[in-house]
């Protein structure tokens, strides 16, 4: 294969089991892989943002998150929409994906129904948890923002994020600094991450 990928930070490296799956072999380049990625990520917003409209009970469930990962990268990675199967040097182990999930997918329902936290702040705990759970070997980051974005529009009934009006997905001062603030919403405190994807 003759892509070789360099790895900024928060970037999640792929093994070579999964490059392999890589389903365009013409790509050769970083920046016609970010090319690609982004236009299978178009389809997806405008399927789960614009065209469609779906319920909490949905939403809440694991096939339908992984359902929104394979419509994100299907077109050009063949393991979208599938639990990864290596470790990571984010997320928790392999075998406490599926507890973790349902785990997260419980509590997000107890968040909803009492109003634990502001539209926002559910929307963002639910977006950060499931990009420290890393479900999948790449583009966690990606679809945690497109999840955040879907609750916002269809159980609130609000606007999705602008997430720094910015890619990011190249280093960057916005990169920079949602990585300090994911990191922040690490150790429980989503102040900067809400107001950074609201910025």
């Amino acid at each position: 294969m003759g892509l070789e990928l360099i790895y900024d930070d928060g970037q999640t490296p792929l093994s070579e089991e999964e490059m392999e799956g890589l389903l365009i072999p013409a790509i050769t380049t970083r920046g016609e892989l970010d090319e690609f990625e982004q236009l299978n990520i178009q389809k997806a917003v405008e399927f789960y943002l614009i065209r469609r409209k779906f319920k909490v009970d949905k939403i809440l469930t694991e096939d339908f998150i992984y359902a929104v990962h394979k419509k994100m990268l299907g077109d050009v990675w063949s393991w979208a929409g599938e639990t990864r199967t290596s470790e990571k040097t984010i997320g928790i182990k392999r075998y406490m994906i599926p507890m973790r999930l349902k785990q997260l997918l419980d509590n997000c329902k107890f968040w909803i129904e009492n109003e634990t936290f502001s539209p926002e702040e559910i929307s963002i705990r639910f977006k950060h948890e499931l990009v420290a759970i890393h479900i999948f070997p790449n583009g966690n980051g990606r679809h945690s923002r497109l999840m955040g974005d879907i609750m916002m529009k269809n159980v609130f009934k609000g606007s999705k994020f602008t997430w720094g009006q910015k890619g990011l997905v190249d280093k960057g001062e916005a990169r920079s600094s949602y990585i300090k603030a994911l990191k922040k919403g690490d150790i429980g405190e989503f102040e900067d991450l809400v107001a950074f994807a609201q910025s």
